[in-house]
């Protein structure tokens, strides 16, 4: 009866299992996945959430329901959240672009608030990302207003001011101790353009990839002329490394700045340790955007989330020190995620040209999905390098993330499950934009964030969740019984051993997920090793003088 009612209870389970989730978890295979708690931030709601690798909330900072995502969150090592965060409500709003933010707030562990900075009027507006220095500064990408006349003094092409202004991207630096802006720098400083002779910035623009051509324009004479969707740090004092980079998505590039300037030298052509002030010293991704190539040199297509691979990675990964984005138009109903090398020379302070063209040439990396166009986002989207190796990828018009092995290999799936910022049930389906992720981020479990605090697994996002799911595919080694049985280690790929604390002979029996008997044999003594060259991967239960039960996993 025993046996009966353990093959229905695991048929059940793991028919539940890989036939009928539609949100949330989709799949998981932990012995191959890396764990840690996911953060995400979603869409047309106003909270962020920790998420355990079997999609239980483990924590949330939660907001006034009048605010949404304006776009990104950060923990960092103490336990304390940076997010940015803008009104639901943006009728009538003088500036207003999709990925509009206009708060940057800092909150400790317990969502109490402890510094707020917005900028969000008539002539700023504060968008999409920032950077955490490692000094607790922040990095922020606001839109500027430029008038037409004077973007037309610069040297605009007046049949590209559709809407009568511009809105180029400046970034600001700000100290959270003291609220001031200690840095600054504004793309509307640095730019060429080959229109008009009698204009400010007239010049060859292919003789100056330092400058911003003022006249490339793929948004139709937008006011939202440059969109910058991302911004990263990194510092290194030995390398010579103190620099901001910027994806651009716009002009298909991402464009690197030296920070070392001051706000002054920031404004100009020279000074700061690469001895060009404020101009750009490295663009990658589209060389028509300085005429220079054509269509087959372009590399990046509206890329989202550029940064250099160096969080929660130590310095031996091989991706540490790349640059990564999500490449959104990878094709035309494919996205993929990719990694190269900017090349920098610390002896020169600059970063390695061929004829005025950056390196590299190609990708080191260039990762699709297996089945390409189930990875395929026009907007939104991340990917992150994870310490064991393995990818997690967000494919943000589908709120659909997934971690992929260095083989291919999809060995976790998880899909946001709201509808416009509200759960849905298990079982539903949701389509393009209905569950907007901008990023997912994984922590490890080590992080110091962590420390002390409690993350017990509390309530799926989704509704009627399939709450067997992971006491289907995780191994059991934690429950007291009489027999104090033990397997390890687990998984495994070769064999087990078993111990137990009932004194005299045993009856073991192991059977497969489906609950059929694969073995059956005696034990004494406490302790018996299994061999496993006949098993196949997945996951086992093993049975001793049919009381109590444990399961174990095998892999490749």
């Amino acid at each position: 009866m025993r046996l009966t009612f353990l093959i229905l209870f695991l048929i059940s389970t793991f028919s539940s299992v890989f036939g009928q989730n539609t949100v949330g978890l989709l799949s998981y295979q932990p012995w191959k996945s890396y764990d840690g708690y996911n953060m995400i931030f979603p869409h047309n709601q106003p909270n962020v959430y920790l998420i355990n690798n079997c999609g239980e909330i483990v924590h949330t900072w939660e907001d006034e329901d009048s605010f949404r995502p304006g776009n990104t969150a950060y923990l960092l090592d103490d336990g304390r959240l940076v997010k940015t965060k803008r009104p639901a409500a943006i009728a009538g709003n003088p500036i207003w672009a999709g990925g509009g933010g206009a708060t940057v707030e800092i909150r400790d562990w317990d969502n109490n608030l402890e510094w707020s900075f917005t900028k969000n009027d008539s002539l700023e507006r504060l968008h999409h990302d920032i950077a955490v220095m490692p000094n607790g500064n922040i990095l922020m990408i606001s839109w500027e207003l430029i008038t037409e006349a004077e973007a037309l003094q610069a040297g605009r092409d007046p049949s590209t001011m559709a809407e009568g202004e511009l809105w180029p991207d400046y970034v600001l630096e700000v100290d959270p101790t003291t609220d001031e802006v200690v840095w600054e720098w504004h793309a509307f400083d640095h730019l060429i353009q080959d229109f008009d002779a009698t204009k400010d910035n007239f010049g060859v623009v292919a003789d100056h990839p330092e400058k911003i051509n003022l006249n490339w324009d793929t948004n139709s004479g937008k006011a939202d002329w440059l969109h910058a969707n991302a911004i990263d740090y990194i510092f290194d004092a030995e390398l010579g490394l103190d620099h901001v980079v910027l994806s651009i998505p716009y002009f298909n590039e991402v464009w690197v700045i030296d920070h070392s300037t001051t706000t002054e030298e920031a404004a100009t052509g020279s000074g700061g340790d690469a001895g060009k002030g404020g101009d750009l010293i490295y663009r990658w991704g589209n060389q028509q955007a300085y005429n220079q190539g054509d269509s087959t040199n372009q590399k990046l297509f509206f890329q989202h989330d550029v940064h250099w691979v160096d969080e929660y990675i130590d310095n031996s990964h091989p991706l540490f020190g790349k640059m990564a984005a999500f490449n959104n138009g990878a094709g035309d109903d494919f996205s993929s995620v990719v990694f190269w090398t900017p090349p920098w020379d610390m002896y020169t302070f600059s970063y390695l040209q061929d004829d005025d063209v950056f390196n590299p040439v190609n990708f080191d990396l260039n990762i699709t999905h297996p089945t390409p166009t189930s990875l395929y986002s026009t907007g939104l989207s991340s990917v992150q390098a994870l310490p064991n190796g393995n990818f997690l990828i967000c494919s943000g018009r589908f709120g659909y993330s997934f971690e992929l092995t260095p083989t291919n290999e999809v060995v976790w799936e998880y899909k946001t499950p709201l509808l416009a910022g509200n759960p849905v049930n298990q079982g539903d389906s949701l389509s393009i934009n209905n569950n907007l992720t901008f990023r997912m981020v994984r922590i490890p479990l080590d992080n110091p964030a962590f420390e002390g605090r409690d993350l017990t697994p509390g309530d799926y996002l989704e509704l009627n969740p399939n709450t067997t799911f992971c006491e289907t595919i995780l191994p059991v080694t934690d429950i007291d019984n009489e027999y104090e049985l033990k397997i390890f280690p687990n998984p495994t790929n070769s064999e087990i051993t078993i111990e137990w604390s009932f004194p005299g002979m045993v009856d073991i029996e192991i059977f497969d997920y489906l609950g059929q008997q694969v073995d059956a044999f005696k034990g004494m003594g406490g302790r018996k090793y299994c061999r496993l060259e006949n098993y196949g991967s997945g996951v086992y239960y093993l049975r001793i003088n049919k009381e109590e039960t444990r399961k174990f996993v095998v892999i490749d």
